[in-house]
């Protein structure tokens, strides 16, 4: 096992003993290292469960309202229909919120779900984020067990959450990020912290497999985490540290400290595709955050989209990028008569077109499957302020990509849009269609290593209809 260490001691029940300071540890599979599992591949049939795509999961903390995102029931009375009016897409008779121009224009790259509904009306964002699995594990976490904590060509971890703090550095934001709220979207659940997703920000737990552990005060630095990794490895070539070891042990190393710091640096992206992404201008930061319920809003979105696909790219098989700000009950915590809900949709709008034709145009939508929802949707009567309260009976839900069937609308709701009017769907939906998406289920149920409680949280359940 490689072990770099850095002199300090740590207690464990055994004692005290010198501390790992880097690690190339479990895979969570079985009980092979890094290195180890590096050399069976190498003369492995290629045969497995995984197939190879991975998942973008762009979840909106608070509850992105149904009517003003898909299903602007423009033909309802006033109190319900979308305020932000709608727009026609490029599919005939199937309209948007207006606040979606870019995508109105690219249906043919994704599919909506009219009739799903989180049957959540708080912020148990677990709840969907595990499509309601007995292990009560997020999907990425599920992911991570399965593939491994850490891919093992590149390093890269599996499971990886992207907030605003990992895209800005010093980016200084409000509550729920303290208290560790806005993690329970990655929730390991039963599978516990080794397969939690890895946080770049420095807010979250690091992922327990890589063993890698530095002083405190630098995992609030992702910068320094990076440059610390890379320090790493030029002393190791300067002073030949690694002479002796095999190459499988050669090359994981190689791969957790190159992969990691480049593929989180956006400077080496094209100047034109940060560009692309950016979507910095569609409103002041100041304006959102004087609101309580916004207070961890930003103007980030494009960004971390961008970061998520340079992630997939580098093969981590599920990101999980946050954006939050979506509770909009227009009661002075959020503004009166729903206006951020304009600007924010915008920008929803102009990263999620961004990510699909960039995946597109690199040849990777059939590879990387984009998932944007939230935790519930809104109350279909505005309330007295001009917002809408909790309402978990319907929810938006797009998907693009990941071989699945695109440019369609799958199910309908009734003419006020309080309830769906054809099939229901659910998040144990969702959690089935991405389970098929990322594993061949048949060939999972002959994996002798993997606990039986979590292959069936995998086979069970059905796939949203017409997507597979």
């Amino acid at each position: 096992m490689l072990k770099i260490t850095d002199g300090t001691f740590s207690r464990n029940c055994t004692g005290w003993q010198r501390r790992d300071f880097l690690r190339v540890g479990s895979l969570g599979l079985g009980s092979l290292a890094l290195p180890d599992w590096l050399a069976l591949r190498s003369c492995a049939s290629g045969r497995g469960v995984l197939r190879e795509k991975s998942v973008v999961l762009l979840f909106l903390h608070g509850g992105p309202s149904h009517i003003e995102f898909f299903d602007p029931k423009m033909t309802a009375p006033a109190e319900f229909r979308s305020i932000t009016g709608e727009i026609s897409t490029q599919t005939p008779g199937v309209s948007f919120g207006s606040s979606f121009p870019q995508l109105a224009q690219r249906m043919e790259n994704f599919s909506i779900v009219r009739s799903y509904g989180s049957k959540n009306s708080a912020h148990t964002y677990n709840a969907v984020a595990s499509g309601g699995n007995p292990l009560k594990a997020a999907m990425g976490s599920i992911y991570a067990r399965v593939a491994g904590a850490n891919h093992p060509q590149t390093g890269m971890p599996q499971n990886t959450l992207v907030v605003p703090e990992a895209v800005e550095e010093g980016l200084k934001l409000g509550r729920n990020f303290e208290t560790n709220e806005l993690h329970t979207v990655t929730d390991p659940g039963e599978l516990g912290a080794t397969c939690a997703a890895f946080d770049p920000s420095g807010g979250g737990p690091l992922k327990e497999a890589m063993k890698l552990q530095i002083p405190g005060s630098r995992l609030a630095d992702r910068r320094s985490l990076l440059r610390g990794l890379d320090q790493i490895k030029r002393a190791a070539d300067a002073e030949n540290n690694l002479s002796g070891v095999d190459q499988y042990q050669q090359q994981a190393f190689d791969m957790i400290t190159r992969g990691i710091a480049q593929a989180f640096d956006l400077s080496k992206e094209d100047p034109q595709t940060i560009k692309r992404y950016d979507t910095t201008g569609k409103f002041r930061n100041a304006d959102m955050q004087r609101y309580h319920d916004m207070k961890r809003t930003t103007n980030l979105l494009g960004h971390q989209m961008l970061l998520a696909r340079r992630l997939c790219e580098a093969g981590c098989g599920f990101v999980t990028v946050s954006d939050c700000g979506w509770d909009m009950h227009a009661n002075g915590n959020s503004p009166k008569n729903m206006t951020a809900l304009d600007p924010m949709a915008r920008q929803v709008d102009h990263a999620v077109n961004a990510f699909i034709e960039d995946v597109h145009e690199r040849g990777l939508s059939q590879d990387i499957l984009l998932i944007v929802t939230g935790e519930m949707g809104r109350t279909p009567r505005l309330n007295g302020n001009g917002g809408r309260d909790h309402y978990g009976e319907l929810t938006p839900m797009l998907m693009a990509g990941g071989g699945l069937q695109m440019g369609q609308v799958i199910g309908q709701s009734d003419r006020h849009a309080t309830r769906p009017a054809t099939e229901p769907f659910a998040p144990s939906h969702l959690m089935s269609t991405v389970m098929h998406t990322l594993f061949d289920v048949g060939q999972l149920r002959l994996q002798s290593d993997l606990p039986t409680e979590l292959v069936r949280a995998i086979e069970n359940g059905k796939p949203f209809s017409g997507l597979l």
